[in-house]
C-alpha cells in the first residue's frame, strides 16, 4: 500500500502517536530487505500496533476511509461487480452495495488514474463509489480465496462457472493435496458454495462455486464417494480414485443443502521419527517411558492433534522381528510392513477385535482409540498378563487421561498397577523458514516467560535469546507458518503416584506430587520451542492460552 504524502508516512504516524520512532526504524530496516513492502503495509505485517488504529490513522492522513477488510465484511458476490483480473491487477475489493453507493477497498489510493477507472467502470453500472483503504496483504489473501493469484496473471479456478463438474471436483480435490491440505470443507451457504482447505489445522477460503452449480457439486460428490443420491442425511463414503490417498468422505445435511469433509489421508506415507515429531528428551528417556512389558501407555489430546501420528512414530521404534505386534484402527491410515494391522468396519468393534488379538499371541498391541469402558477394561486386562497396550483417549493433558479412566470404569487398582505412562500433546504451526524475521524478546514477553519458569522451576536461559515474527511468503500460502510441530508432556506413573491414584486421590494432588519430579506441562515444552525459534509467543497462545 503506497501512502506517501507531502512527508514520509512513518513521520506522520509519529507525530500522531500511533508508532515510536524506534519501531518506524525497525519497519525501515525490514522495508531494506523487502524493497516492494510500502511502511504502512510493515507495520501491519510485523503488528507494531494496532491493525485498525494504524489503518484509521493512515486514513486520516491521505483522506479515505480506513478499514482493516474482513470476509464478513463483504457483503456481496464481488465477481457480479468486477472481473477478477481487474481486481487482481489493482488490488481493489468492492465489499459492500447500499442503494445507489458502491463501497470499494483499495491497496494504493495514490494511483489516481486507477481509481479514476474503476470510479467509471462502478458509474457504468449505476452505482456511486465511496473509496476505503486497506492493507494490501488483506486484499491478496481475500482474492486468493476467490481463486485468483497474488500474481497479475488472474486464473478463473475453482469459481470458474465453466467446464465439467467432473473437472472443477477434481481440481478443488488436487489443489487440496498441492497444497497440503488435510480436510477439505464444502459448505453450502445461502447464496453460494464455500470451499475451505485446512492446512496446518487452520481453515483456509480457498473458493466460492455459485448456488446454482450446488446440486451438480453434490451429485458427483456422492457419486464418487459411493453415496445414496437420493438420501439427504447424514453419510460416510471413500473416494479411491487418487492412487496416492484414501479420502474419507462425510455428510451432513444444513439449512441450506448437504454439507460435505472430506478427510485426505496419504497412503504409504512415510513415518517420521519420533523426534522429528518434536518430542522432548532423549531417546534413553523415551525408551525407559514406552518399552514397558505388563503395562499400558495413553496419549491424550484433542481431536486433530497429532496422536495417530505419535503412535505410529512409537510403534515404528519397537517394530523388531522377534516381537509380534498388532494393531486394531479405525481406519488403518497408513500401513507398515511386519505389523498385523487390522481395520475396523461396521460389524466389529475395538472391544470385540481386542478379545480376538489377545487369542493371537501379541507382545505390543496398538488400540486406536479407548472410547468406552469394554474396550477400557479389556486393554488394562491384556497389560496385565505380558502385553505392552498403546492407545489413544481424548482428554485435555496427561494427568487428566487417569481421571477420564476413572469416568469411564476402570478401578484405581487396575490404573495404579497397569498405567505406564501418560503422554499429551498439541500441534503448533512451525514458522515458514522462508519469511520469518528475527527480533529481540520484548520486555512484556520476557516476563511472561519468566514467570512461568519461576512457577515451574524451569530456567529458560533467556539471555541472548531471539524470537521471529511470521510475515508470510507465497511458499507459506501467505500465513507465515509451514507445517506443525508437536509439543508434549510425559507423565511417567512413578511409585508415589501410584499410591495416589490408589487413594483416589484427586487430579490437583496427583499434580502436585507430579510436578515434584520431572513432569512438566504441555506449556514448557512450548516455550522451549519459541525461544528455539521453531514457533513464537502468539502461536503457541493460540494453542494453549498462556498470557
Amino acid at each position: 500500500m503506497d501512502v506517501r504524502k507531502r512527508q514520509p508516512i512513518g513521520i506522520e504516524l509519529v507525530k500522531k502517536g500511533i508508532v515510536t520512532e524506534k519501531e518506524i526504524e525497525r519497519a525501515l530496516n525490514y522495508q531494506r530487505e523487502h524493497p516492494d513492502k510500502k511502511i504502512g503495509e510493515i507495520l501491519h505485517i510485523l503488528e507494531l500496533c494496532d491493525s485498525t488504529t494504524l489503518i484509521n490513522a493512515i486514513g486520516d492522513i491521505i483522506g479515505v476511509k480506513g478499514i482493516v477488510l474482513k470476509s464478513e465484511d463483504i457483503k456481496i458476490n464481488v465477481l457480479e461487480y468486477i472481473s477478477l483480473e481487474i481486481a487482481l491487477k489493482n488490488k481493489i475489493i468492492p465489499f459492500e452495495v447500499e442503494g445507489a453507493k458502491i463501497k470499494v477497498c483499495f491497496a494504493d489510493t495514490t494511483n489516481t488514474r486507477n481509481m479514476e477507472n474503476i470510479r467509471l467502470l462502478m458509474l457504468n453500472r449505476g452505482l456511486i463509489m465511496e473509496s476505503y483503504v486497506t492493507f494490501s496483504g488483506i486484499i491478496e489473501n481475500i482474492l486468493k480465496s476467490l481463486g485468483g493469484s497474488s500474481k497479475n496473471n488472474a486464473k478463473m479456478s475453482l469459481v470458474g462457472q465453466e467446464g465439467t463438474m467432473t473437472a472443477l471436483l477434481d481440481e478443488i480435490i488436487r489443489n487440496a493435496m498441492d497444497k497440503r491440505a488435510s480436510d477439505i470443507h464444502i459448505e453450502p451457504l445461502e447464496n453460494e458454495v464455500r470451499v475451505r482447505f485446512r492446512i496446518d489445522g487452520e481453515l483456509i477460503t480457498e473458493a466460492r462455486v455459485s448456488k446454482d452449480r450446488q446440486s451438480q457439486l453434490i451429485g458427483r460428490l456422492k457419486a464418487i464417494s459411493n453415496m445414496h443420491q437420493e438420501k439427504q442425511e447424514s453419510q460416510d463414503g471413500r473416494i479411491l480414485l487418487y492412487d496416492d490417498y484414501n479420502i474419507r468422505v462425510s455428510s451432513q445435511k444444513n439449512i441450506y443443502g448437504e454439507k460435505f469433509v472430506l478427510r485426505l489421508l496419504k497412503k504409504d506415507s512415510d513415518i517420521r521419527n519420533i523426534f522429528e515429531l518434536g518430542y522432548p528428551g532423549t531417546e534413553k528417556e523415551l525408551h525407559r517411558s514406552v518399552n514397558k512389558r505388563n503395562s499400558v501407555t495413553v496419549i491424550a489430546a484433542p481431536t486433530g492433534e497429532g496422536k495417530t501420528t505419535t503412535l505410529y512414530s512409537i510403534i515404528d521404534l519397537l517394530n523388531r522381528p522377534e516381537v509380534n505386534i498388532t494393531t486394531i484402527e479405525d481406519p488403518v491410515e497408513i500401513r507398515i510392513e511386519g505389523l498385523n494391522q487390522i481395520e475396523i468396519d461396521n460389524k466389529s468393534t475395538f472391544s470385540g477385535s481386542l478379545r480376538t488379538v489377545l487369542r493371537q499371541d501379541p507382545d505390543i498391541i496398538l488400540v486406536g482409540e479407548i472410547r468406552d469402558n469394554e474396550t477400557a477394561e479389556i486393554a488394562m486386562q491384556a497389560g496385565q498378563t505380558g502385553h505392552y497396550v498403546l492407545s489413544t483417549i481424548h482428554t485435555i493433558d496427561a494427568i487428566e487421561v487417569i481421571t477420564r479412566l476413572r469416568k469411564i470404569g476402570i478401578s484405581n487398582y487396575d490404573i495404579a498397577s497397569t498405567l505406564a505412562t501418560t503422554i499429551s500433546q498439541r500441534l503448533v504451526r512451525r514458522l515458514c523458514p522462508k519469511c520469518k524475521i528475527e527480533r529481540e524478546f520484548t520486555q512484556e514477553e520476557k516476563e511472561i516467560i519468566t514467570s512461568l519458569g519461576e512457577k515451574y522451576n524451569v530456567d529458560f536461559k533467556l539471555q541472548g535469546a531471539k524470537t521471529y515474527d511470521a510475515i508470510g511468503c507465497p511458499y507459506c500460502n501467505n500465513t507465515g507458518y509451514y507445517e506443525r510441530i508437536g509439543i508434549f508432556e510425559i507423565l511417567d506413573i512413578t511409585d508415589d503416584l501410584k499410591e495416589l491414584i490408589m487413594n483416589n486421590a484427586s487430579s490437583i494432588e496427583i499434580r502436585k506430587k507430579a510436578l515434584e519430579g520431572k513432569y512438566r506441562p504441555l506449556l514448557i515444552d512450548g516455550i522451549h520451542k519459541v525461544i528455539n525459534g521453531i514457533t513464537n509467543l502468539k502461536e503457541l497462545n493460540n494453542k494453549i492460552l498462556i498470557f
